[in-house]
């Protein structure tokens, strides 16, 4: 446990402080961890160093507004996070099934948040004191900003603030912005006059003079914007906007957006700058405890913490473009990173932990492989409008280097007591391709890889990965083929674990049974498939409700049939024996049966009771490793059938593993 202090969580911790009540009261859906990959902790931390007192209010009672008086009226206001993913994903499984655990609640059990966590806080808050201050803000505020299609209603409900009642919503990464508005409540303006913050959102009455130019400019003398009462019933509208706030995202060339709610208006004010390089190193170096409150420890603690508590956050952003990822909308597409010294510094703290065992789970991010934005014409003019960065092919602007990257895993692997330093989060392989250098792909294998590698190529149809925002399958290919070869290079045995998803806007029956067939081609038996989960804030979400692809006004086949997403799931695992009936059905409809019988090509056998049986690969002689393999590449298309692959999906360790560390952080 670290010397650090945690932020007061009691009124006689309050009063500990000199302070008969807080500056704000911070009420959280998840339970208090104060480490910076929660967002309750580094909003907090921020708002401390700048002078506040902020009191933390974990996953009140929610029943009544009793709870919400703990600490008395707060000096300046409420800040209000559903917790660090959406109240309603940590709540519900894409088939809508309740989840029986809560990995950010005491003991991982759930129960101790409520559905629409930010909307239910807000109206507690609003019954105990009437017209406090509350700002709203993390994740579930964030991707909520506008009017959005719920999966969970499946209709499209309001923004968020006019739900939750409160006055401001600070959207993205808010450290800029909060301290902003707390700095102005502390100066005496009224809350209802705070207009011009950027990287926040507000409510105003119809026609009132916005503080920032317009996107679209003026009708009729009134800000250009969409109507609710249009955007939930006209789904081409509603199509037409997301893209506009989509392409509003951006704090260089990005204005503001305006959706009208009867007599009211609702205004996002431009995005807040990123944080710059020396601003993201202060946040970090902040006196974080790096643990879960001690008030949770007869429970078991906080799961949550497991993945995080050994990994560093070295960038944020994304400019990877995936369609049914939310980062673009919430952290934006411009990327930043910490110093190579401020990483170094947070390596030590870790290394000096008493439970820690010399290994760093992860050096990563959204995505671990970004360091700097895709080009320098992103800092002049901010990211492209009209194209993005590494789909469907690279960008020629585009600046693949991981150069400095390297140089930064080498510093952390320097600090004394880390024995390991491993690679968990999300990777993209395509921009690796792109590099012209293969240094860091040969220090990924060699030195990173905790036995086996996930990354994510969700698909093989080439209008599917379009839908996605993903690259031609035949990149994924590539890479395959020369992972396993650095990894004989490297004398290591370490598998490859690749992500797909079932399902997804685009993706027909016949082409989860092409993918079906692909998985049969490389040896891959996948133990668990990812079914596409409508989320608000992506464009994959738009086309799942509204048929249409936002950025090209195209249309899209969506499976939302239940038993058809059943069936592309079965395709999937069509080896498994519950599976084999809807495999042959699934066949059946999209006029496929001759994958039904005996031959090597089949899926599954006439009569269900076993998949066709596959051709196994005899294991290489000594000496006959290169020609076997030159036979593999020569038969196979490029595509090196490693008979390690068979496992691809397998949990196994390989020698450099330590034990333990078997789960993946991998963030979508």
């Amino acid at each position: 446990m670290s010397d650090n202090k945690f932020l007061p969580v009691t009124p006689e911790e309050v009063r500990a402080l000199g302070r008969d009540v807080p500056d704000f009261v911070y009420v959280c859906g998840d339970a208090y961890v104060d480490h910076p990959s929660f967002g309750c902790a580094i909003i907090s931390r921020v708002l401390e160093a700048a002078g506040f007192v902020v009191a933390i209010l974990p996953q009140p009672d929610y029943k009544s507004c009793e709870a919400m008086k703990k600490f008395g009226r707060p000096r300046l206001g409420f800040l209000v996070s559903g917790g660090n993913i959406d109240s309603m994903v940590c709540h519900y499984t894409a088939a809508k099934k309740k989840r029986s655990s809560d990995y950010y609640s005491p003991g991982g059990k759930a129960g101790y948040r409520p559905d629409r966590a930010v909307i239910v806080y807000c109206n507690r808050i609003r019954e105990a004191y009437g017209d406090v201050p509350i700002i709203i803000g993390g994740l579930e505020a964030s991707l909520r900003r506008f009017a959005h299609y719920d999966y969970w209603d499946n209709k499209v409900r309001r923004s968020i603030l006019v739900d939750s009642r409160a006055d401001i919503l600070s959207y993205g990464m808010g450290e800029k912005s909060i301290v902003r508005v707390a700095e102005l409540l502390d100066k005496g303006v009224p809350v209802k006059k705070i207009r011009d913050v950027r990287g926040t959102s507000y409510l105003c009455k119809r026609g009132e003079k916005l503080h920032y130019p317009c996107e679209g400019g003026e009708v009729e003398g009134e800000p250009a914007g969409y109507d609710y009462d249009e955007l939930k019933t006209d789904k081409k509208k509603y199509a037409k906007a997301f893209a506009l706030q989509y392409k509003n995202n951006d704090a260089i060339s990005g204005k503001a957006v305006v959706e009208y709610y009867g007599d009211r208006m609702l205004v996002q004010n431009p995005p807040q700058p990123p944080l710059e390089r020396d601003e993201l190193d202060r946040v970090y170096a902040l006196p974080y405890v790096r643990n879960w409150h001690p008030m949770y420890d007869s429970e078991g603690g906080i799961p949550a913490i497991a993945e995080v508590k050994f990994s560093i956050t070295h960038n944020r952003g994304c400019f990877g473009g995936c369609n049914f990822c939310a980062l673009a909308f919430h952290q934006g597409r411009s990327v930043r990173s910490r110093s190579i010294e401020s990483v170094v510094r947070e390596a030590e703290i870790i290394a000096k932990m008493p439970d820690f065992k010399g290994y760093i789970h992860d050096v990563g991010g959204p995505t671990a492989n970004f360091r700097k934005p895709a080009c320098e014409n992103q800092l002049k003019n901010g990211v492209c409008r009209n194209r993005q960065c590494l789909v469907p092919t690279p960008c020629k602007n585009l600046v693949a280097d991981h150069s400095e990257y390297i140089e930064l895993l080498r510093a952390v692997e320097a600090v004394p007591g880390v024995k390991k330093v491993f690679i968990r989060s999300g990777i993209r392989f395509d921009y690796m391709m792109a590099d012209k250098s293969d240094a860091f792909f040969r220090k990924l294998v060699r030195d990173h890889v905790s036995g086996q590698l996930k990354v994510a190529p969700e698909h093989c149809s080439s209008h599917v990965l379009s839908c996605m925002g993903k690259p031609d399958i035949a990149v994924y290919d590539k890479f395959r083929e020369k992972y396993f070869r650095l990894c004989d290079e490297a004398g290591l045995n370490q598998f490859l674990v690749p992500y797909l998803m079932s399902s997804h806007p685009g993706s027909r029956l016949e082409d989860a049974v092409e993918l079906a067939l692909y998985t049969k081609e490389i040896g891959l038996n996948p133990e668990q498939v990812q079914d596409y989960y409508p989320t608000p804030g992506t464009a994959s979400t738009v086309m799942f409700y509204t048929g249409i692809d936002p950025m090209t006004g195209k249309e899209i086949y969506c499976p939302t049939d239940y038993r058809e997403k059943q069936m592309q799931r079965a395709l999937l695992q069509y080896r498994r024996p519950e599976n084999r009936n809807m495999v042959r059905e699934a066949l059946r409809k999209c006029g496929r049966e001759d994958l039904v019988g005996f031959g090597k090509d089949c899926l599954v056998k006439p009569d269900g009771r076993g998949p066709a049986p596959e051709k196994k690969e005899k294991k290489d002689k000594p000496g006959d490793k290169n020609k076997r393999s030159a036979q593999r590449e020569q038969k196979n298309g490029g595509r090196n059938n490693d008979p390690r692959r068979k496992n691809d999906n397998k949990r196994s360790r390989g020698k450099n593993t330590p034990k333990g560390n078997a789960k993946s952080s991998k963030k979508r």
